[in-house]
């Protein structure tokens, strides 16, 4: 009984974890169109400095998960020192996918993730944006102050980074990152046919076919990861 009661609470765990990730990254992915279609004052100028999203997130994560672990932990709990995240954050600064180098630390909290991952982030983003006079995040910082409409857009959009970040985390602490990069890998592809439906600019079928072809690789590749563990656990348990 103790049992199925725990598995229903781990099932119901992972069941908030994906929605909150689905519906955070999801209205992401449509403000993102926005603030890259959008106009701004009487020259319809655009928003073009969209690494500067990146900063801001960044910024506003690392600040968010300092305070959540001031607040929830107590002491040290064991996990990884915030220098460690150094090269996991180069991974999620220049590339799409999450470092997790950081698991190898078994009780890193999810929080803690996300303030190592952010801190650099927000090491790496200053540097590019600001590290030379006429580096684009100062550009960035001017449209705003000449556009102030553009700022409430870039609020909501690290809102939902600051949300779907703790939710991944959460994710790969409690399930692993095989788990998270399911659900990160189907929130993909949802998104595409969100802001397509939404933005009035329907994929071609050419268009539908290469994402077809590639979320079939990524799939395959998920599933064969998934057969790969299921074969590891099954080996322990015979052993």
């Amino acid at each position: 009984m103790e049992a199925h009661t725990a598995g229903l609470q781990r099932l119901l765990v992972l069941a908030f974890c994906v929605a909150g990730i689905w519906s955070a990254y999801i209205y992401q992915g449509v403000l993102q169109e926005t603030l890259s279609t959008k106009r701004f004052g009487p020259n319809g100028e655009r928003f073009e400095h969209l690494a500067f999203l990146n900063l801001a997130q960044n910024v506003v994560c690392l600040i968010w998960s300092y305070i959540m672990i001031k607040m929830f932990s107590s002491g040290s709990n064991g996990g990884a020192p915030w220098w460690s995240y150094w090269s996991a954050g180069i991974t999620n600064t220049i590339g799409p996918a999450m470092g997790i180098e950081a698991l190898k630390y078994p009780k890193t909290s999810a929080w803690g993730i996300m303030l190592g991952m952010n801190l650099w982030g927000t090491i790496y983003n200053m540097i590019y944006m600001f590290g030379w006079p006429h580096g684009s995040g100062f550009e960035s910082v001017q449209f705003c102050k000449q556009y102030p409409e553009v700022a409430w857009d870039i609020f909501l959009y690290f809102c939902c980074g600051a949300v779907g970040q703790n939710f991944i985390f959460l994710t790969i602490s409690r399930f692993g990152s095989l788990a998270n990069t399911t659900i990160t890998t189907t929130r993909k592809f949802v998104s595409i046919v969100v802001s397509s439906l939404l933005s009035g600019n329907p994929l071609s079928t050419k268009q539908w076919g290469c994402v077809f072809m590639v979320f079939s690789g990524l799939s395959y590749q998920i599933y064969l990861k998934w057969q790969k563990l299921y074969r590891l656990q099954k080996k322990r348990k015979t052993t």
